[in-house]
């Protein structure tokens, strides 16, 4: 367990998340720093690598439309980083190391529990949110 994760911890068991707000403007620029040459621009699977790639990118403007109308909170994080391998990086996604750590942040999962991660995390989340159609 990283010290930041203990450091999330702490609260938790105290009764109270760490409050992040969520910047889908910060989620944004991750996105298009990090995200975009696969995903494509509006997250649709599109982007320019996809013709080297031999597994397609999933199209995640439709992440709420295929869980029966509720964005997949947990599911995004844990693929995200890494608790669930993604096939197409051959391994936990990202592949961009430590963009995705740093200061504690959680966030509400679909059923409420808390999901500890990241700030950056939490704002990649924010924005993603915002590509649903």
């Amino acid at each position: 367990m990283t010290k930041a994760m203990i450091v999330a911890l702490i609260p938790l068991l105290m009764g109270a998340a760490p409050a992040v707000s969520q910047d889908a403007d910060a989620g944004r620029q991750i996105f298009r720093d990090y995200c975009v040459t696969c995903h494509g621009m509006e997250g649709r699977g599109d982007g320019p690598m996809t013709q080297v790639l031999t597994i397609a990118p999933p199209d995640i403007s439709r992440l709420t439309d295929d869980n029966n109308g509720v964005f997949p909170v947990s599911n995004v994080v844990a693929k995200v980083d890494g608790r669930v391998p993604v096939l197409g990086h051959g391994g936990p996604m990202p592949i961009f190391g430590p963009v995705f750590e740093g200061k504690a942040g959680a966030l509400d999962s679909e059923t409420g529990a808390p999901i500890l991660t990241s700030e950056t995390m939490v704002d990649l989340v924010a924005y993603l949110e915002t590509l649903q159609r």
